[in-house]
């Protein structure tokens, strides 16, 4: 009686988002519009990973994506930043330092 069984969490059925976090990628998205820089955007959640791409046209590879991936929290940070080529630019743990890239991207533009 004295050993105590876990109860096996559930796996998640998917990785989303969090309304703070998808605000902050929302709002940066929209100062590149408003800069000309993207027009169009997609988001894709995943088993493994959630995703937000964002384009300069609509027909082309996406110039950044921003995943998250919770599986890598301990490690490398959940949070990457990857180029339009798949280059990993920036990983972290946190979702501002790892947009710092394309904020001083959109700096150079104004």
């Amino acid at each position: 009686m004295g050993v105590v069984t876990p109860f096996p969490a559930p796996e998640p059925i998917q990785v989303a988002f969090e309304r703070v976090e998808l605000e902050r990628i929302l709002s940066l998205y929209g100062r590149m519009v408003a800069a000309g820089h993207w027009r169009d955007y997609a988001i894709q959640f995943g088993r493994d990973a959630a995703c937000f791409a964002c384009f300069r046209r609509t027909s082309e590879r996406p110039e950044y994506r921003i995943e998250k991936r919770p599986a890598l929290r301990q490690r490398q940070g959940e949070w990457a930043l990857i180029g339009e080529h798949g280059a990993i630019l920036k990983r972290g743990h946190e979702l501002g330092p790892v947009l710092a890239p394309v904020e001083r991207k959109l700096l150079k533009l104004v």
